[in-house]
């Protein structure tokens, strides 16, 4: 069995690899508790076209030969994002929620497909996505449901913690919004 490798891209150039992650985004996110279909994965690839293009954008892909077992991505909170206002069981001081555009990277997605988990590499594209950041702290959500507890585990394991309880959109379900500070 090949070794899996990983490569990191950041900006704008990312968007080219969208097809080769988007089967992976399609088959991880069919699962529990997310069970999405072909409309979901269409509007994450039209939402991915967007993040590309945003301040500090990275993305890892992890690869067992030629096939992506996983992938990661994410970028810099803008100065007025909505992330901390999207809160609905606590109100943060402002000296937390405030963003100059560089404090704060935020980790969108982090998935790896079932027959590749628990051989660390999540951890590993966790690594990579923040390797050299310079950044003082990181974000990111989760689901709170029982099937994404071994998500969360690997979060708090990671130094995260929860901030809060986030509805990231109009008619979006709960995610727990965690967040880990980091050592500059």
């Amino acid at each position: 069995m090949p070794e899996v490798m990983y490569a990191r891209c950041e900006g704008a150039a990312a968007a080219r690899l969208l097809g080769a992650f988007l089967p992976a985004y399609a088959e991880v996110y069919a699962e529990p508790p997310y069970r999405e279909g072909p409309r979901d994965v269409a509007e994450f690839a039209e939402h991915f076209r967007a993040h590309v293009r945003r301040s500090g954008f990275r993305l890892v892909l992890a690869r067992d030969g030629d096939e992506v077992v996983g992938f990661a991505y994410g970028y810099r909170l803008a100065p007025d994002t909505r992330w901390w206002s999207n809160l609905r069981d606590v109100h943060l001081p402002e000296d937390v929620t405030r963003e100059d555009g560089r404090r704060t990277f935020a980790v969108i997605e982090l998935a790896v497909r079932k027959a590749w988990r628990r051989r660390g590499i999540a951890a590993a594209l966790h690594a990579r996505l923040l390797d050299g950041l310079d950044v003082e702290r990181v974000t990111l959500t989760v689901r709170p449901e029982p099937e994404a507890a071994p998500a969360r585990d690997a979060y708090a394991a990671w130094g995260y913690r929860k901030a809060g309880v986030s509805r990231p959109w109009d008619g979006a379900p709960l995610y727990d919004c965690m967040l880990r500070e980091l050592s500059r």
